[in-house]
């Protein structure tokens, strides 16, 4: 694998466009680097492209990614804000779940964006994502509390695709999000905070 470590985002987005680590590659239309600004307080992690984000080589772009708008929305923020990304960036046939090779492949990519996007909050959308700070662990126990990962503050979250195919977990999405705007204020006035008592039992496992 080439050398990231000194990548702009713009030369690391360009890099995974043309990525062949992994079989993913042979059957995309595009990959899906991630989507927004350089420096973002909020980057959201999904797990991976699927039908319309590999048409378009950009994430969140079906109906899923409505949702995700209109959740900004309703806490006075647009896409345009906070960076978009996925765990893998290609898209897996019928979209099944990301296999460890694949996301081994990707974890560079990710590692990296995060480095450079220096974001306040990581929101973890869907399991996959989750996983990554929140190993084994189930989100329908964990969402909405805020776990400290070195400078960053991580906020597990339902996919916004649950949601709309299980309408009972549409109130619980929506009122972790309306927790964004706090948290991110936080960060920003007193640095790193400490992570909810439920959420710090966790992190001893």
């Amino acid at each position: 694998m080439i050398d990231i470590s000194q990548m702009t985002l713009e030369q690391l987005e360009s890099t995974i466009e043309s990525c062949a680590l992994c079989p993913l590659h042979s059957g995309r239309n595009h990959a899906v680097p991630g989507e927004g600004p350089a420096r973002a307080d909020i980057m959201f992690i999904g797990e991976g492209p699927g039908f319309h984000e590999d048409r378009q080589g950009r994430p969140f772009v079906g109906a899923a990614g409505k949702f995700l708008e209109e959740l900004l929305a309703n806490i006075s923020m647009t896409r345009e804000q906070v960076y978009i990304a996925n765990v893998i960036k290609c898209r897996a046939p019928g979209n099944r779940d990301p296999q460890p090779e694949e996301l081994t492949a990707c974890k560079p990519y990710l590692d990296r964006q995060i480095e450079i996007i220096q974001p306040k909050v990581i929101v973890t959308l869907g399991r996959f994502s989750m996983y990554r700070y929140f190993p084994g662990q189930s989100i329908s126990k964990i969402h909405g509390q805020p776990r400290q990962a070195g400078n960053v503050l991580v906020v597990p979250m339902f996919h916004p695709a649950a949601a709309l195919h299980q309408p009972k977990w549409r109130p619980l999405i929506e009122a972790d999000f309306q927790k964004l705007p706090q948290l991110v204020a936080k960060m920003e006035q007193s640095g790193p905070i400490e992570p909810e008592p439920k959420a710090q039992q966790l992190s001893l496992f």
